[in-house]
Order: structure tokens, then C-alpha cells, then sequence
């Protein structure tokens, strides 16, 4: 197998080479969104100097190109994601979007007194819809308790299932902990109950295969800013049975059969899901990056990353008063900690002076927090260009600001 050259990939996102404060950036945030290499940003030049036309709607050459590679970008992400059809791949603007849409339409379904099952370990985006949700229809929201290394307790989440429970929606890697959840195991089980699936893939898509049907996931949701593509662009998957059976989520344009003042009618899957003008520049570089990290290798990927949460853990467990938070066999490539005595807002700026960009804060899953007894972490997250010694500045730097600090 061919080495993986880490200098090579790096060559490929000119960002990598800025400075911050005077100092080489080393970039430790790609949970919340990662760099995009040049081929991607070409992707989009190129359909903004060459095809910017809008798509589905006109029968002039650049119309038709601008659809045929918006619709060759949703053909790569059926495939990217196992799933049977291009009808059961709707864009969207993001995971927060695409959960948005399940519970703002699936919901509709569902009567007073329905339940849905989540994770105290869920973003904000898989926790906020659902409550909204909740409250307009009179249903009920159930939340899961973790274990102490941040695992998910599958006994407890079991147990909260009753004949009134309908639907479970749960992240498939936690953003925080970097816990990798068992979906498979969890989807059989909610379907032996007769409930829907729904998997906030956010955090798992750069990191891991996905397989939608291999997972049991009824719905899976995921952005492309997060795997090294344009920000705007998210992904829903929906098995199609459900997606027929949903009202859609948004009117307008594009989404609909015929419109009269008499009444309207619905256009087909995935249309029917996709009001308004898309952003089929965005789309369309989106399948670029799945060609790239498909060039790469997902697995390949998977192990560079794991090598350096391995190295790094190893480093920053010898650092006398550093506590991670998350340590449940096989997470991800996501590391959140404190330093005693230090609030972690302290200890994100003192990195970033010392040219190292990293998160601090509740991550956007302050029902986690509240759990955890903290009011935030600094976290770090690697993706395919870090380097170990990248990690190794890293380490140095905390340590001097161990000893400012604690």
C-alpha cells in the first residue's frame, strides 16, 4: 500500500501555511469545520466561471451542465452513503438543517403523546428541533444518560422505550467525547419497537465509512463543511417509504407539481424537499471532495487520525493536572480537557497566542456539560493534514501553560 504522505496532502490547502501571531498555525478545530484543499476550491471557481446557470429549470446549454453536475453531486452522495435511490438524497444547508426537517415534517405524523428518544450527548441541533417539535404537537422527549468514560448507557437508553415511543435520533460520533455510538445495535432495537431511526452523522462522515442501510439508519444527516467541502451544503438521507409519507418541509419554487389558488400538489422525490433556488455551486463541489477523500481513503484517513489521538493522549495524560473528558474504547479523533485551575477560555486564548487554533466552550451540547459538572472544555480535533509534530507543539504548549496556570 502506498505510504500515506502527510507533507504531500498538506501541499494541497494553502491555509495550512498562514501564520498566527507571528507563528505557523497549527489548526486543532476541525470538529467544527474543517480546511478545504485547493482541488475543492477549484471546483467552485470553475462552476462560477463556467456554468453559473440556475438548475432544473431552463432548456439552455448552461442550465442543463449546472444540473447535470449538481445531480452527478447527488449520485455521489448516495453512493458515498450506501443508500438505494438519488429520490431518498435531499440537500440541504447542514445537519442542523437536515435534522430540522425531520422533525419539522416527520413530526407532523406523529400524535400528542408520541415519544422521542435522544442522548445526553447530543448537539444542540439534535436536541433544540425535536423540543420545538415537542412542544407545537404535544409530544414527549426522552434523553439517554452516558457512562463515566462517555459511552452511551444501552441499558437506560432501553429502558425508556414505551409503546408511545416513535422515533430515536442520536449522533453517531459525539462532538465532545469522540464517542463512536453502536447504531446498528441501537437502530434494531428501536426498530424491534416499531420506531424510526435518525442518525446525526456529523462528526462520523470524515471520519468513518458510512454505510446507511449497513447502519440501520432511517434518516442520516450530515454537512460537507466538516469533510473538507464548501460550508452550505448538508446532506439528508431518507429512506424513501418515509419521505413519501412526510409533508414537506419548505414552499416555493422547484418543490412543487402544479400550483393554483384552488390547491397545490407536490413534486417528486427529492424535490418535493427542496424549495427555492439551490446551491448547486456549492453541491457540486461538495462531490468533489467525496472524490477526494475517496482518493485518499477513508480508512487510510481513519488510521492517521487514530495514530495521532493515540500519541496525543499518551502525551497529555503525563501533564500533572490535565483531565480528558471522553476516554470510551475506539472514539474518534477528538480530544476535550481542562487544566486545573484553569477556565478553558484562558487556556484557548494562551494556545491561539502560541499559534495553536483550538475550541473552547459547551460545543453547542450544554445538556452534556451539566452532566459532566463543567461549564465547557477545550477541545482538540485532528483530520487527514495534522502531523505529529504538529501534536508535539501542541503538548509543549500546554505544558508551559500548565505551569503559568495551574
Amino acid at each position: 500500500m502506498e505510504q500515506y504522505d502527510v507533507e504531500a496532502l498538506r501541499r494541497e490547502y494553502p491555509i495550512l501555511e498562514r501564520k498566527v501571531w507571528e507563528k505557523p498555525m497549527i489548526y486543532l478545530d476541525n470538529a467544527a469545520t474543517s480546511q478545504t484543499p485547493r482541488c475543492v476550491v477549484e471546483a467552485v471557481d470553475h462552476m462560477y466561471f463556467t456554468q453559473k446557470a440556475n438548475v432544473h429549470r431552463g432548456v439552455h446549454c448552461m442550465s442543463q451542465e449546472a444540473t447535470a453536475s449538481m445531480e452527478a453531486a447527488r449520485e455521489c452522495a448516495r453512493r458515498f452513503v450506501g443508500a438505494d435511490s438519488t429520490d431518498e438524497i435531499i440537500f440541504t444547508r447542514g445537519t442542523t438543517e437536515a435534522l430540522n426537517l425531520v422533525a419539522s415534517s416527520y413530526c407532523r405524523l406523529l400524535q400528542p403523546g408520541d415519544e422521542i428518544v435522544l442522548t445526553v450527548m447530543e448537539h444542540h441541533s439534535n436536541i433544540v428541533p425535536w423540543q420545538m417539535a415537542a412542544e407545537r404537537l404535544g409530544l414527549v422527549i426522552k434523553a439517554a444518560p452516558i457512562h463515566s468514560d462517555g459511552s452511551l448507557d444501552l441499558e437506560a437508553f432501553k429502558a425508556l422505550f414505551s409503546p408511545r415511543t416513535r422515533l430515536a435520533s442520536v449522533c453517531h460520533v459525539s462532538n465532545v467525547l469522540g464517542t463512536v455510538n453502536p447504531i446498528r445495535e441501537i437502530a434494531d432495537f428501536v426498530h424491534s419497537h416499531g420506531a424510526v431511526m435518525c442518525v446525526d452523522g456529523a462528526q462520523a462522515v470524515s471520519h468513518l465509512k458510512v454505510d446507511v442501510k449497513a447502519l440501520g439508519a432511517d434518516f442520516y444527516a450530515f454537512s460537507s463543511h466538516k469533510m473538507y467541502g464548501p460550508a452550505g451544503v448538508g446532506i439528508l438521507y431518507g429512506r424513501r417509504e418515509l419521505l413519501q409519507a412526510m409533508p414537506p418541509y419548505q414552499g416555493g419554487g422547484e418543490m412543487i407539481g402544479h400550483v393554483s389558488f384552488s390547491g397545490t400538489t407536490w413534486a417528486e422525490l427529492p424535490y418535493k424537499f427542496e424549495a427555492g433556488t439551490p446551491d448547486f455551486v456549492d453541491a457540486s463541489a461538495f462531490a468533489k471532495a467525496v472524490n477526494y477523500m475517496e482518493g485518499i481513503g477513508v480508512d487510510r484517513i481513519a488510521a492517521h487520525e487514530e495514530e495521532l489521538l493515540r500519541y496525543a493522549t499518551e502525551q497529555m495524560l503525563t501533564i500533572d493536572g490535565l483531565t480528558i473528558y471522553g476516554t470510551a474504547p475506539g472514539k474518534s479523533a477528538v480530544i476535550s480537557f481542562l487544566l486545573r485551575g484553569a477556565h478553558h477560555y484562558d487556556t484557548g486564548v494562551l494556545l491561539d497566542r502560541m499559534g495553536i487554533e483550538v475550541r473552547t466552550g459547551h460545543h453547542c451540547a450544554q445538556p452534556l456539560m451539566e452532566v459532566l459538572g463543567i461549564e465547557g472544555t477545550v477541545r482538540a480535533s485532528f483530520a487527514l493534514y495534522n502531523t505529529r509534530q504538529e501534536v508535539d507543539a501542541f503538548i509543549a504548549a500546554l505544558r508551559r501553560i500548565a505551569a503559568m496556570l495551574c
